[in-house]
């Protein structure tokens, strides 16, 4: 099992977001943030960031992402590097590669591709 402090992206609430792309959003492009984000909606580009993302449970994201923490409800289609824990729950699912210090595959949660795992 991890360690609580690494998991408590699970225990995030709406109002923790300070951006939220809400679902009738389609962005295209680079998205950069240092604060907690979550998307709702669609994105395809790339996402870099030195904080948390959750892509939501109907989000869909089409994207490389770069993040410190990465929580997956919904679709991933890309690479995910991140700098603490990637966590898939039994909705979300991810197609592409994952390098991070820890990972976290709920039962049902769907993955394809490589994993990497890296020291801190």
């Amino acid at each position: 099992m991890f360690e609580a402090k690494n998991t408590d992206i699970l225990d995030l609430e709406e109002d923790d977001f300070d951006t939220i792309l809400e679902n009738d959003i389609k962005f295209r492009g680079r998205i950069k943030f240092s604060k907690p984000f979550m998307i709702r909606g669609s994105v395809t580009g790339v996402i870099e960031a030195t904080s948390d993302l959750v892509v939501d449970s109907e989000a869909v994201v089409c994207a490389d992402i770069s993040a410190s923490r990465v929580l997956v409800k919904g679709k991933v289609e890309g690479n995910v590097v991140a700098g603490k824990i990637v966590h898939v729950t039994s909705s979300g699912s991810v197609t592409g590669d994952i390098t991070s210090e820890q990972l976290v595959l709920d039962p049902g949660s769907r993955f394809t591709g490589r994993c990497t795992m890296v020291a801190n």
